[in-house]
């Protein structure tokens, strides 16, 4: 896989060696050295040199029969990096890229008591839009993005279900007339909920194209956060 996708002006060896530790998966606890060979399409020889040096750094550990998992190195460093950085660094960009491409408002919201708090918001640039701010709190009962964090906090219901089978809604004058929503739920490397994104505009606006938009920034998030896909 790595000598299939080089790292322009970067190290081979480099290359193979994280391509073994990205070989890991979430429910993945050892993995042999056939398993290895097979998800990074690299000779056993080459694997068991690599897998030494990685062993060395604790990036790898190996159990006395000869299978392979992830070392307390990789557990230091994630905490390092979960320790270094703002979660607004990697919400905000997300919520930007959203709006330069559909021009429509964008927020990302959590559950704060029987609601639902705006923690970041990036607003529309065309002058006709729903204004909301960071610090608002909306209701869970109502909206797009209320509904998704109802959904994947056990509601039940119809909508629900679809939310949870299609992890987005679009709605249209559910909180306030002639306002329309597209929410999708983000997750983070436990697969909990930790919030919604939603992008909301003026009914005349709402474009079918939208529900993939939002629901491919919700997974981009997710994915920044840890989230693996199943």
């Amino acid at each position: 896989m790595a000598d299939n996708n080089p790292s322009a002006g970067g190290v081979a060896a480099v290359d193979r060696a994280l391509s073994l530790l990205v070989s890991f998966k979430k429910d993945d606890e050892y993995l042999s050295l056939m398993e290895l060979a097979e998800r990074t399409k690299m000779y056993k020889s080459t694997i068991l040199r690599l897998l030494a040096s990685l062993e060395h750094y604790g990036l790898v550990r190996r159990t006395a029969q000869g299978r392979y998992g992830l070392g307390e190195t990789v557990a230091q460093l994630y905490g390092v990096y979960n320790a270094s950085f703002s979660q607004a660094d990697v919400i905000v960009p997300v919520l930007k890229a959203l709006v330069e491409k559909t021009k429509e408002s964008a927020s990302y919201h959590v559950i704060s008591g029987k609601g639902r708090l705006c923690l970041h918001r990036i607003n529309s640039p065309l002058p006709i839009s729903y204004q909301t701010s960071v610090g608002d709190v909306l209701p869970l009962d109502k909206g797009s993005g209320g509904r998704v964090l109802q959904a994947f906090s056990g509601a039940v219901g119809e909508v629900y279900e679809q939310i949870r089978k299609e992890g987005v809604i679009v709605l249209d004058g559910d909180r306030i007339p002639d306002l329309a929503g597209v929410s999708a739920a983000v997750f983070n490397a436990n697969n909990d909920l930790v919030g919604a994104i939603t992008l909301t505009m003026p009914s005349s606006r709402l474009m079918p194209s939208f529900k993939e938009d939002v629901l491919q920034a919700a997974l981009t998030l997710s994915r920044k956060l840890g989230y693996v896909k199943k």
